[in-house]
Parts: C-alpha cells; sequence; structure tokens
C-alpha cells in the first residue's frame, strides 16, 4: 500500500488472502456466514496492522437512520455564519462516524417527506431555525453570544462612533426580520439611543435606489445604517453612491456576518464577522445524545473598513 493512502477493503482482503466480501462479512458480523475463526482472526489482524477504518458514508448509507443528518439550508445564506456552523457540524459528525447530508433551496414540507423516505435520516435541521428564534448554545439569555449579542455588537460599534438616529435595514418584512428588529430595538435603548427607524431596501437595483432616496428624504436626521446583512448593506451602499451621498461622512453603513464580498466593494464594508463553528459541534453532539461539551464559541467581532 503506497505511503499516506488511506487503507482499503481491498487492501485488508489482500493481506489476509480472503476476498472483499469475506472481509465485509467479518467486520459486519454477517449472519449465517461461515467463516473459521482462523480466517476472521486474520481479517481482524489485517485491519488492525493496517489501521483500516470503515468509509463513513458507505456505512452511513448501510444503516440509514442511524448514521444520516440532514441540514437544511437556504441557497442564499452565505457567510462566516454559515460556513463556520456547517464546518463544526461536518467535523463533529464525522469524528462520530456519522454523515451529513446539505439539502440547498426552500424547505417545502413535501421536500422534506421525499428526504425523509428516501434515506431515513436520524435527524433532519433547518439551518438558521435557533438563530433567528434567539437560541443559543447553552442559555436563551446568554449575553455573550448569539442573535441578541451579535446584534448588540452592530449597534453599539455605531454608537462608538458617535451615531444616534440610525436605520435598520432589512431585505423585506419576514418573521426573521421581526425577530431581528427586536433584538436591534432593545440593544439601541440598552444603549440610550432613539427607536431605530426602519428600512427595506429591495432587488433590483433600480428599487433599492428608489426606497433608499425616499427614506432619507423621510429621515434626514439619521447617519447610519445597520443592515441585516452584508448583502443589504451592499445594495444600500450601492444606492447610496447612485444618489451620490458620500459613505461615511454623510451616511455610515454597517454590514453583518462578513461574506467577504464587503472587502471587495469601494468603499470597502465595515461588518460584524461571526464564527458559529461551535455552534455546529453543539448541534452534532445534541442529535447524538452526547454531553454538550464543545469548544467554547469563539465571540462576535467587527471588521473595521471604510463605511464606518
Amino acid at each position: 500500500m503506497e505511503h499516506g493512502r488511506r487503507a482499503t477493503l481491498k487492501d485488508v482482503a489482500a493481506a489476509s488472502g480472503v476476498s472483499r466480501a469475506t472481509v465485509s462479512f467479518v467486520l459486519n458480523d454477517t449472519p449465517n456466514q461461515t467463516i473459521s475463526e482462523a480466517t476472521r482472526a486474520r481479517v481482524l489482524q489485517a485491519v488492525q496492522d493496517l489501521g483500516y477504518k470503515p468509509h463513513g458514508i458507505a456505512k452511513a448509507l448501510r444503516e440509514g437512520t442511524s448514521r444520516i443528518v440532514v441540514l437544511q439550508i437556504d441557497s442564499g445564506l452565505d457567510g462566516n455564519h454559515s460556513r463556520s456552523y456547517l464546518r463544526g457540524l461536518d467535523q463533529e459528525l464525522t469524528e462520530h462516524d456519522h454523515l451529513l447530508v446539505v439539502r440547498h433551496g426552500p424547505a417545502g414540507e413535501e421536500s422534506a417527506r421525499r428526504v425523509l423516505n428516501a434515506i431515513n435520516p436520524r435527524a433532519v435541521l433547518i439551518f438558521g431555525e435557533p438563530y433567528r428564534n434567539g437560541r443559543v448554545v447553552e442559555d436563551e439569555g446568554d449575553a455573550r453570544d448569539g442573535p441578541a449579542a451579535h446584534v448588540a455588537l452592530q449597534i453599539a460599534y455605531l454608537a462608538e462612533n458617535g451615531h444616534r438616529e440610525i436605520a435598520l435595514a432589512v431585505p423585506e418584512a419576514t418573521p426573521p426580520s421581526a425577530a431581528r428588529r427586536w433584538f436591534a430595538q432593545v440593544a439601541a435603548g440598552e444603549l440610550g439611543l432613539p427607536p431605530l427607524r426602519d428600512l427595506v431596501v429591495p432587488r433590483p437595483r433600480d428599487a433599492g435606489t428608489a426606497a433608499i432616496a425616499a427614506f432619507r428624504a423621510a429621515n434626514p436626521s439619521v447617519t447610519a445604517i445597520a443592515a441585516h446583512d452584508d448583502d443589504v448593506a451592499l445594495r444600500a451602499l450601492t444606492a447610496l453612491h447612485d444618489l451620490g451621498v458620500d459613505v461615511p461622512d454623510e451616511c455610515a453603513v454597517i454590514g453583518f456576518d462578513d461574506t467577504e464580498y464587503g472587502a471587495l466593494f469601494t468603499p470597502a464594508l465595515t461588518t460584524v464577522h461571526i464564527d458559529a463553528e461551535a455552534h455546529g459541534r453543539h448541534a452534532a453532539r445534541a442529535i447524538l445524545g452526547l454531553n454538550p461539551a464543545a469548544p467554547g464559541t469563539a465571540p462576535a467581532r467587527v471588521i473595521p473598513r471604510q463605511t464606518v
């Protein structure tokens, strides 16, 4: 076997002088198979000598419900929160010999039923559902981590830079936006700021520019925009550019979740970076019924660039 290459079932069969089917029967302790103790011992010794480990995907597909976890994620979610969550969830599941299957797109009832019928997973997760609802890893009231703390960090950064009249920009009026608005208003109140102004920034570009123009005309005292995510922040920056508004001197903008596209924009977008790897690991351990102990969460942080 080549140095550094992972041992395969074929390698074990060759080393023990039996067929791959026999190796599989031994490893799976398949009933109704007549295999001598000498052969069984030879196969197990080859497994130990070669450091063979069953392929996780194959094992998951064989065992179905005990080895597969499905994560449903909106195809439009692409930030450090989702990427780090996926990384933590996948790593923790892999360490416990489980397989993560990720489905992108809308999670309709019929679609979910087909998944359950086809692969009988151990669990189906909806990405971001606990986060949007304000539930965090250890405690719903945890002030160090989770949506309330992350939104508070965003609003506080604007306040620290002298902004009092702030708009909260969202893509549309949806339940997640309502939850986000509540967290932001609580943060503003705790900082002694006036209530945040509501701002919906729609697509396409012309509609977004028109919305920003109308908002600024109706709210001339607003000097900063806290965006629902980096996508909305970039829509706002584009609209402000089209309107000839100087950023950040006339209007500051801060994003959320650092998709990294903001760093390519001019001016480069100030944003909040969220690392949710530990969240993913905690979710995996909860699914597997394990002690929730896992690496502590990394605190969110502001990435200062040029728009605040």
